[in-house]
């Protein structure tokens, strides 16, 4: 499907003309291309740089209901996104699969125990399911061994969902061109093609060998994320997206370990965070700050985040005296989220907004759960633009049903099976075929395979050693130094898939470690905050504010006294007094 001739036939078809042109090649992108071709719509995607490059491979990987729009009173959006799980849950196991959450209650913790009893309970009645329970300390223990216990008055666990985000944009995307869509990275939408009559088309770069061409389509859809409003900008719309940075740190499993994901509100500002398995790692995040760097720049955490991360840490887990030097990696993401000018980026709203300037339709905001409602509701607002297009069917499924045997795989474990089946569909079979000798054999220390690396390079679009091993795969990821132990590997991989020359493969493997040492790897260390001095004052803030909050309990109880008393004293007065004057 995208072996190596598939780009340049791609481009010179690339004119069209197109029923609709989608720029930008995250989830909620390669959502509308899928929802767009289901009704039957001839429609291409491009994007700027490699597929998932932005936000779609660097959130928190959860698919999740939303517990957090239950405070906020969102209660339609939370009662979607549940139902959004569920049908993931049970269409692409694999891919997306079960977690278990533990949310921690301590003394003092606002909200407290009810509050969350309430909220939980909400939660499994929207998804038609009984999931949730309470602990108290001592059982609370045994699910999470080396959580701080100082305070602890017990716990919650409830059932949400994670993912690879990347592979579920890719699996998306895959079954779109499957059935007629065109999708086609490293070419960026440069400029818009305008007339009286509104946006007709776009001015299209190939950013790998600089040719240009002009592509157009009845509708244009900006699904640019963080970047949206440089689109919209070019037709007098103005700027709405605040772009939120969320960071994470990545630890060994065995040197973090835990076998759910837990939940509990920092020390600093008493936001949520999490830590969580993933990928036989342990997650940390996420943080959630303005990021002010430029958006062309490959985005990484900051010295102070990876203080906040490792402040989290050290506040639930003190026991394990997790240092710098346990990072395997990091990463960050930039959400774009509509700006309401609040002073505290958590406060902005995660809903999803559309917008129409000049025919130029733009897309942003919203969750990683609910990319197809995000999708039909854009597919909605073009009913004008295409009278006779039919009403999405919302009973279809999310992702294409499969559930088949692999062939030569009868030994193979159950687990290995789904995991293939979930993250590349009907395209298991072609990659198990494509494996060489030993290639089913796992690479150790992952649950990944050797022949993944080869699937990927062979017919994935992977166009530089970052796509191969940050988003089709995330060996990058989740080992040592970026997965340098692997690279004699992937290298006779590349020469052979991809037809790299050595000199090719050499510039590629410098760009690399480039990159993993300047992005998804820790700030040099002098830089960062002493994260443990700024828990200790932390804490003094918190005992402080507990202390304060004890004291105007009591003189408000004293003050309630002594006006019962002096009512007593009055009421009993005014009493002699009347039966005196009887």
């Amino acid at each position: 499907m995208w072996n190596n001739e598939w780009r340049k036939k791609t481009w010179q078809e690339i004119a069209g003309p197109w029923d609709m042109i989608v720029i930008g090649g995250g989830i909620t992108g390669a959502g509308i291309l899928r929802e767009a071709t289901r009704l039957g719509l001839h429609a291409l995607l491009v994007e700027q740089r490699d597929f998932a490059w932005g936000t779609s491979s660097r959130s928190s990987k959860l698919v999740h209901g939303g517990l957090r729009y239950l405070k906020e009173g969102k209660l339609i959006l939370t009662r979607d996104s549940v139902h959004e799980r569920e049908q993931l849950l049970h269409e692409g196991p694999g891919l997306i699969d079960p977690l278990g959450f533990l949310m921690t209650v301590y003394k003092n913790d606002s909200p407290g125990r009810w509050a969350y009893e309430v909220g939980l309970t909400v939660y499994d009645l929207l998804a038609l399911r009984w999931d949730h329970a309470y602990y108290s300390a001592q059982d609370f223990k045994l699910l999470a061994p080396y959580i701080s216990q100082n305070e602890l008055k017990g716990g919650f666990r409830f059932g949400d969902a994670q993912t690879d985000d990347a592979r579920l944009t890719l699996r998306v995307l895959r079954e779109a061109v499957a059935d007629g869509a065109t999708a086609i990275n490293y070419v960026k939408g440069e400029r818009l093609i305008a007339t009286e009559q509104g946006v007709k088309g776009v001015l299209l770069t190939d950013q790998l060998l600089g040719d240009q061409a002009e592509a157009y389509a009845q509708v244009v859809i900006n699904a640019a994320g963080a970047w949206t409003d440089t689109l919209r900008e070019q037709v007098g719309g103005s700027a709405q997206i605040r772009p939120l940075r969320g960071s994470h740190l990545i630890f060994p499993n065995w040197r973090l370990p835990v076998a759910q994901a837990i939940s509990f509100l920092h020390p600093f500002d008493q936001r949520p965070v999490f830590i969580f398995p993933w990928e036989k790692v342990t997650l940390v995040g996420t943080t959630d700050v303005d990021h002010t760097d430029s958006l062309e720049r490959e985005p990484c955490i900051s010295p102070n985040e990876v203080a906040y991360l490792m402040a989290a840490v050290e506040y639930q887990f003190p026991s394990l005296s997790i240092g710098l030097e346990d990072v395997i990696s990091t990463y960050a993401g930039v959400r774009p989220v509509i700006s309401s000018g609040r002073a505290n980026p958590s406060e902005e709203s995660r809903d999803h907004v559309i917008w129409e300037d000049q025919g130029l339709y733009s897309v942003t905001g919203g969750k990683l759960t609910t990319f197809r409602l995000i999708a039909l509701d854009v597919l909605k607002a073009l009913q004008s633009r295409f009278p006779d297009l039919p009403e999405p069917d919302h009973d279809m499924p999310v992702l294409n049903p499969v559930d088949q045997a692999l062939p030569g795989c009868g030994e193979m474990r159950e687990t290995c099976r789904r995991r293939l089946l979930g993250r590349y569909g009907v395209d298991a079979i072609r990659l198990v075929k494509a494996a060489h000798a030993g290639e089913m054999e796992s690479i150790p220390g992952t649950d990944y395979l050797w022949a993944e690396l080869r699937w990927a390079a062979q017919s994935e679009a992977v166009c530089h050693l970052e796509d191969l091993l940050l988003r089709r795969t995330r060996l990058g990821l989740i080992l040592p130094h970026g997965g340098e132990s692997i690279l004699p590997v992937v290298k006779q991989i590349c020469l052979k898939e991809m037809s790299w020359s050595t000199d090719q493969w050499q510039k590629e493997l410098e760009a690399y470690h480039q990159l993993i040492t300047s992005c998804y790897s820790l700030p040099t260390p002098a830089s960062i905050p002493a994260w443990k001095t700024l828990l200790a004052e932390a804490e003094k803030r918190r005992k402080s504010a507990i202390q304060e909050t004890h004291a105007r309990k009591t003189q408000r109880s004293m003050l309630l006294a002594a006006g019962l008393v002096a009512s007593v004293i009055i009421g009993t007065i005014l009493w002699k007094n009347y039966r005196q004057v009887e």
